[in-house]
Formats: structure tokens, C-alpha cells, sequence
């Protein structure tokens, strides 16, 4: 996970509620049980010392949130009577999570709120293609109607010359159509950053149009056999392409993070290391491109000495007094090397099951 957006939170005086659970809308009484949800949430932030304004804040978002579609998560961090994250995750959590303390509790967001790549959804057919860019969140950045010729795109029923001529006139109108569509498509990628485009609607067409996009946007085209004009993105096959494709590049994201973790790790020399002392050392020195996170680092409740700034962690506070941190405090591991990534400009990746790592814990580094 990119953590460029979290800095701000991290600046922010603590002490922090965060929050995870299940905010799915699926049923039709989603409603009432997310209220049971946050009913239940705000007594256990309350008896962890959490205050009524940041309490009544959170509830608040909770009530004026724009309701997900379908299987959904959510994220929520506050301080101070203000809300400072909230936003909904691709994939519920696995049980709700409170906590009230001196930093806030990243983990759950890195596991659950991986970004799904921003894509575009091109619905095809002879005439044109509608076209819907989409941010990593999921909210909509541009929407967009490629419209080609007025000019016949059916062939009309005649015979012998007749007919050929007006056959290879609309072959030629369907050609123009689609080569518009791909300019449209390519500007479109290159403007927001499109990691993806899904090309779905008629056969004939998205496939010809996945030939007329030029190289670069090509390797980022996937075809899909659903979608038409008249149903649009909202159409139901559609939307779980969209969905299976999205969650299959978050996978591969994650896959290539272990792979990397892994090719330097058998490596004489490797750009890459594990447990609590070699990764935190790491951090103060701000040589941590990525910081690697498994599940035992969130079932442990290891903890770390944390000073003023916040990349100071380290095992022991003794190693935080020799290098002149002043009056150094003891904080959750779970908690401070998220916050000393971000600090520092690092990504942050939750392997899963796909990695153990000693304490929980590892990195790929900068430089030697």
C-alpha cells in the first residue's frame, strides 16, 4: 500500500481511535445492523478511555457514510473529536477491531484496504463506446461518450455490387468508430494513470478494439464477455468481471511483493531483512522502500521503544538514548513501525499467508 496519504494522520495529535468491521449492504436490513454494529463498536472505544467528541464524531460518519454496494469493510481512525480516515475496504474484515491508544492501528487497513488498481471500463459497441475511469477507492474520476459516424454501421440486404459496396462501407464506418474509441481510451489512461482497461460489450467490437489501442495501453487491456451500451457499468455480470479482475491484480501486487522480498533475500548481499532489531534499525535510517508485515505481527503483542520523532523505533530504549532521542516511550510494534513506514516514505504490503517473517516483521531496502 502507498502511504503518501497517510501522512497527514500521523501528524495529527493522538491519542487515536481506529476502527474495522464488516459494513457490507447486501441484505435489506444492512441498515439495522450496522447500527447494532456501531452501538456495540462505541461501547468498547468508550470503556478503552476513548472521548465523547471523538466518539460522537466517528458516530456521525457512521450515520452520514454513503452506504457501500454489496460486501464491503470499513476503516475509521478519529482524534480529538475529529474524524481523520474513513473509507471503505474491498474486503470485510474477518471480525471487528477497536482501538483507543497513543498511535493509530494501521495493520487492519494495509490487510483489508489494499487499493485496487485505477482502471477504466470501455462498454463497446459499432457506434461508439462509453467509457468510466475509476479511482483506486472506486469513486468514479471521469465519464466519458465516444460517439463515431452517423453513417450506416448494418449492412442493408441488396444484391451482387450493391451490396459488397455497402458492406465494405460499414466495415470501414465500424473501423473509424473504433480507431475514435481507442484515441479516446489512450488519452483517457494516460490522463488518470489507468493500470488497467476492461473492454467489455459486442464480441466483434471490443475485440477489434483491443487491436486498435496503441502498444502501451494494449498491455493494460483485458476483455470481458459481458456489458452492453444500453446497461452500463451498473449492468450485474458486469460489475463482478470488474470485481474479479480488480481482486486478481491485488493479488498479483501482493505476489510480486513477496517475490521481491524473496529474490533478495537468497541473494548474497540482498536489499532485504527481518525481525524486530534489523527492521527498525532500518527505519531510523529511513532505509525501508518496503515494510513487510505478516499476521503473527498483529497477534503478538510485542512492543518497541518509540521516540519524539517518528521513525525512532527500536527493541530497547537504550538504543534510542545513544543516539540522542530524548525521553523515549513504549509503544505497540503493530502500531509504531507502521507509522515510522509512512514517516519515511515506505510502502506498506501485509503478506498474508503467503510469507512468515521472524516477529512478524521484514523489509526491502533503499540501498546497501
Amino acid at each position: 500500500m502507498q502511504t503518501t496519504r497517510l501522512r497527514e494522520l500521523i501528524a495529527a495529535e493522538g491519542p487515536y481511535a481506529s476502527v474495522y468491521f464488516e459494513d457490507s449492504h447486501d441484505t435489506a436490513d444492512a441498515a439495522k445492523r450496522l447500527e447494532l454494529t456501531w452501538r456495540d463498536l462505541r461501547e468498547r472505544l468508550a470503556e478503552q478511555g476513548a472521548s465523547v467528541p471523538t466518539l460522537d464524531a466517528l458516530a456521525e460518519a457512521v450515520r452520514q457514510g454513503t452506504p457501500p454496494v454489496g460486501r464491503s469493510g470499513r476503516a475509521m481512525i478519529a482524534a480529538n473529536g475529529e474524524v481523520l480516515l474513513d473509507r471503505h475496504l474491498p474486503t470485510p474484515p474477518t471480525g471487528t477491531v477497536t482501538r483507543y491508544s497513543a498511535l493509530p492501528y494501521l495493520l487492519p487497513l494495509v490487510e483489508y484496504g489494499e487499493p485496487a488498481p485505477v482502471h477504466i471500463v470501455a462498454v463497446v459497441d459499432s457506434m461508439g463506446a462509453d467509457l468510466t475511469a475509476f479511482a483506486a477507492d472506486g469513486t468514479v474520476l471521469s465519464t466519458e461518450t465516444t460517439q463515431g459516424s452517423e453513417h450506416p454501421v448494418h449492412a442493408v440486404t441488396h444484391a451482387g455490387e450493391i451490396r459488397r459496396h455497402m458492406e465494405e462501407r460499414v466495415e470501414e464506418t465500424v473501423k473509424q468508430n473504433l480507431r475514435l474509441v481507442a484515441e479516446d481510451i489512450n488519452k483517457l489512461a494516460q490522463r488518470v494513470g489507468a493500470e488497467l482497461v476492461v473492454l467489455a460489450g459486442e464480441v466483434q467490437g471490443r475485440s477489434a478494439l483491443h487491436e486498435e489501442l496503441p502498444e502501451q495501453t494494449r498491455r493494460l487491456a483485458v476483455e470481458v464477455s459481458s456489458g452492453s451500451r444500453q446497461d452500463g457499468v451498473a449492468d450485474s455480470d458486469l460489475r463482478k468481471h470488474v470485481h474479479e479482475l480488480l481482486e486478481h491484480a491485488r493479488q498479483e501486487r501482493l505476489d510480486d511483493a513477496v517475490r521481491r522480498f524473496r529474490a533478495e533475500s537468497g541473494r548474497d548481499g540482498g536489499l532485504s531483512v527481518q525481525g524486530l532489531q534489523a527492521t527498525t534499525t532500518a527505519l531510523r535510517e529511513a532505509n525501508v522502500a518496503m515494510l513487510l508485515v505478516d499476521p503473527a505481527a498483529q497477534d503478538s503483542e510485542a512492543t518497541v521503544a518509540v521516540g519524539p520523532g517518528p521513525e525512532q523505533v527500536a527493541p530497547q530504549q537504550e538504543e534510542l538514548t545513544a543516539i540522542g532521542a530524548e525521553t523515549p516511550v513504549t509503544g505497540r510494534a503493530d502500531e509504531a513501525l507502521a507509522v515510522a513506514a509512512i514517516a519515511t516514505g515506505a510502502e506498506i504490503v501485509h503478506t498474508g499467508d503467503r510469507l512468515e517473517l521472524m516477529d512478524g516483521f521484514g523489509a526491502v531496502l533503499r540501498h546497501d
